[in-house]
């Protein structure tokens, strides 16, 4: 690595001007050669600097590649599958490792803890370390700015802005040409793009790159990752309506996540299964199917949640209030265990709209839906919710015999269709 994107890192750490750190040794000038790496110190004025910065100089090499490989193994941990208590104590081993002394792996360490941050829910910490990266942003390798990118595109995924993710997506797969990267690397990169375009309804490039994603996977025998791929291709199917395609992607997921015992990915390929029959008409399978994901209690609240959501949905359908209720009071009681955390907002507004709606409490309904969900929903061009809940609103007004509002919502609805057709 080269020493002055270190030193620039470390002063913009602890907060020091240029001109706290070059008085008395160099000029401002000088010292901003050397941090954009532009001309070379001498030993005595990089030495002085470090003192200054109360960092050192580690050039034994049997001790960087010892680093180096700690930090490459906790690179390997960054998956939201993994054990999270494992990956906050590599951490921490690392930082104290990386915290006093130059190692080559220093950027690369920074530039993963955006990833560290994304997996921990600390959406401000990794906003934070990606804004204090940008300073050093222009010194990068192409090896720093594939994950640079990949990463900044995982942020824009938790925000939802699923077109900045695809752009930065793509500007990290434009470095693969210029890169020796393991193959389960790219692999990785072209399942999160698959998982994008499925973002943004491109249900045809979903399939490419998840078969892309598949070949690598299947020969690497990594079967969660496999799963994965026929979630994303069983999905993709059953937008197309080659439901056949899609029940047998979604069953091949399950099937590989009972070899490895993986829950999470077992009740995800439920929950698609629930919502295929569920498009069917077939209320009945779509409700066994999303049974299955809400009672197991084992899994992660981003898997039942949605489950639980859809249930209230189907309950609601075919009249069953009471059990629609029942799965009201469960929904509200996960978001308030959670904070009612942002990610769960579109989850949020389901639970709510439907409650406001079985409590006939008309003037909460109409607000929510009018003022905060539509404009959510469009805001994040969620077409197909936009679909569900103007049909819901335009359903409301109709019965209060407001005509007018009606048709003029039924409009938003015929727009939302419009625009799941043409995605």
């Amino acid at each position: 690595m080269e020493i002055g994107p270190y030193i620039k890192l470390n002063r913009i750490k602890q907060e020091m001007t240029q001109h706290d750190l070059a008085e008395g040794i160099v000029s401002l000038s000088y010292l901003s050669k050397i941090e954009n790496g532009k001309a070379e110190a001498s030993p005595n004025v990089m030495s002085l600097l470090c003192t200054r910065l109360g960092i050192e100089l580690n050039n034994e090499v049997d001790n960087m590649n010892a680093i180096n490989e700690k930090c490459q193994a906790w690179y390997e941990l960054l998956y939201e599958v993994n054990d999270k208590d494992e990956i906050i104590r590599k951490y921490k081993e690392l930082e104290a490792l990386l915290g006093d002394a130059q190692s080559d792996s220093l950027i690369m360490f920074e530039i993963h803890k955006i990833r560290y941050f994304l997996i921990l829910g600390q959406i401000d910490h990794a906003l934070a370390q990606i804004n204090e990266l940008e300073n050093i942003s222009s010194t990068f390798d192409s090896l720093h700015q594939f994950y640079w990118y990949k990463f900044k595109g995982n942020y824009n995924t938790v925000h939802g802005d699923f077109s900045q993710a695809m752009r930065k997506y793509k500007q990290a797969e434009d470095k693969l040409n210029q890169l020796d990267l393991e193959e389960g690397e790219v692999a990785d990169l072209q399942y999160t793009i698959a998982v994008t375009h499925s973002k943004l309804r491109n249900t045809l490039e979903a399939i490419d790159y998840a078969n892309k994603a598949l070949d690598i996977f299947r020969m690497k025998y990594n079967f969660i990752r496999c799963a994965e791929c026929h979630i994303i291709l069983g999905i993709s199917y059953r937008r197309i309506r080659m439901y056949d395609k899609s029940i047998k992607n979604h069953n091949l997921a399950k099937h590989l996540g009972e070899l490895d015992n993986n829950k999470q990915i077992i009740q995800l390929a439920n929950h698609n299964l629930g919502y295929l029959h569920s498009a069917n008409g077939d209320q009945e399978d779509a409700i066994h199917f999303y049974e299955e994901v809400a009672d197991d209690e084992k899994i992660e609240v981003s898997v039942k949640l949605p489950a639980i959501s859809s249930l209230i949905k189907e309950y609601y359908t075919i009249g069953n209030m009471e059990k629609a209720s029942e799965m009201i009071e469960r929904g509200l009681v996960l978001l308030e265990e959670h904070n009612y955390d942002d990610s769960y907002n579109v989850f949020s507004y389901i639970i709510f709209t439907y409650k406001h709606a079985l409590n006939n409490d008309y003037d909460k309904f109409e607000k929510l839906v009018i003022k905060e969900f539509i404009p959510y929903l469009k805001k994040h061009k969620d077409f197909a919710n936009l679909a569900v809940y103007t049909t819901m609103l335009g359903n409301h007004y109709e019965s209060m015999h407001r005509y007018k509002d009606a048709v003029s919502i039924y409009k938003e609805a015929n727009k939302a269709y419009k625009e799941l057709a043409n995605v």
